[in-house]
């Protein structure tokens, strides 16, 4: 379920910017720019019954390729701000991004953003019962 949060958030966005996303650190070859989308935190809450509330914390860190920093990140802040209040879930659905928000620090955008949905946790159905014989006895008399 964690992965398909960020399986759906790398589609929103290539298809918004089509640049290189990163889920894993890259430590040489760095095309710029570029995107890393990282989990900080994940939860899951039982509600009632089978239903529990999955919450998703993500980052999505963009590393821009210009020399004006700052206008640069702000400018893809908004689109991202945009391409991301909706991604598409693997069932066709949709899911609300909330709690967006941003920051530049040392020349890099940290896009805030969370994923928060129910969902109902799958049970195997119950084997039907078999034949059954039942008897009873009425006055004194068997009856079957």
């Amino acid at each position: 379920m964690t992965n398909d949060v960020i399986y759906s958030i790398s589609n929103a966005l290539d298809k918004e910017f089509g640049y290189e996303i990163h889920m894993e650190e890259i430590k040489q070859d760095l095309k710029e720019p570029c995107f890393f989308i990282t989990l900080l935190d994940s939860s899951t809450q039982i509600l009632v019954g089978k239903r529990y509330e999955k919450r998703h914390q993500i980052c999505i860190q963009y590393l821009p390729e210009s020399k004006q920093v700052q206008q640069e990140c702000n400018h893809v802040a908004e689109r991202l701000t945009l391409c991301l209040e909706y991604i598409e879930d693997l069932a066709g659905g949709f899911v609300r991004g909330t709690d967006m928000h941003y920051q530049v620090t040392d020349g890099v955008l940290h896009f805030f953003v969370n994923y928060n949905f129910h969902v109902f946790k799958q049970t195997k159905p119950e084997e039907p019962m078999h034949d059954m014989t039942l008897q009873t006895k009425l006055g004194g008399e068997s009856n079957e």
